[in-house]
């Protein structure tokens, strides 16, 4: 990844298909930011799918990308959900989960057979989809008194902060969005007003 506050995702839900010597490969990408989300999506697909062989998946979660996790589900081990992980990475996606549904078609078609299978079919789901890049953002915390808001105000527009949250009175307090990148001059230029007391 070029910049260090941009990770990709993909921009929506999307399908797959591979077929080989009988067996059908029904691919399944979707969008997801925790393992709760993931746990649903299976669960789903397990029941609308309930008489296929294997349903077997792989996700990466969270912007930096360190939480993963491939299932081969019944499969031979690493033929399944290792060709699906080595997809979303090849791609550098994140917070993305791929289930690739099998139906067997009475050919068996070795390891070799089914990684290319698994990698195929969920290299499509990705091929039907938009990868989109999307920002990390870090929370700073700050209070400081009613006087100082315009300063405040200024500083949110010059560096295009966002506002998470806010209480405004005699004393105030709000919680600012910043990108990653920029998030240490912010940080400097906030501890530079005289007024203003940083808390994150």
């Amino acid at each position: 990844m070029a910049q260090k506050d941009i990770y990709l995702t993909l921009k929506k839900d999307s399908e797959g298909f591979y077929k080989e010597k009988g067996s059908k490969f029904l691919a399944f990408a979707y969008v997801v930011h925790d393992e709760e989300a993931i746990r649903e999506k299976i669960i789903d697909l397990k029941k609308k799918y309930f008489d296929a062989r294997h349903h077997c998946y792989a996700y990466i979660l969270g912007e930096s990308g360190d939480k993963y996790r491939a299932n081969d589900d019944g499969e031979p081990g690493h033929s399944g959900g290792d060709p699906i992980l080595g997809q979303i990475r090849s791609h550098g996606l994140t917070n993305t989960l791929i289930v690739v549904v099998r139906y067997f078609g009475g050919t068996k078609l070795g390891v070799s057979g089914l990684i290319h299978a698994y990698k195929t079919a969920a290299s499509d789901a990705i091929q039907n989809n938009e990868i989109t890049e999307k920002r990390i953002h870090a929370a700073i915390n700050i209070e400081f008194d009613y006087q100082h808001l315009n300063q405040v105000m200024k500083l949110v527009k010059d560096h295009d902060l966002t506002i998470l949250d806010q209480k405004l009175e005699l004393a105030c307090s709000m919680t600012l969005g910043v990108r990653l990148s920029s998030r240490d001059d912010v940080m400097q230029i906030l501890s530079e007003i005289h007024g203003i007391e940083v808390n994150s």
